[in-house]
């Protein structure tokens, strides 16, 4: 592999990963909330 194709790889990976972490941290920080059941349904057990 050239060095120019190493390079783009590094740069590919750091950004995959990069928006893995911040999507994890982001939802650690802002977890979704539960939507609200319609009237007339049990939660389920």
């Amino acid at each position: 592999m050239s060095a120019g194709a190493v390079v783009m790889m590094i740069i590919a990976i750091a950004i995959v990963w990069g928006g893995l972490c911040a999507a994890i941290l982001r939802l650690r920080a802002h977890p979704d909330e539960p939507e609200p059941l319609p009237p007339g349904v049990e939660p389920a057990e």
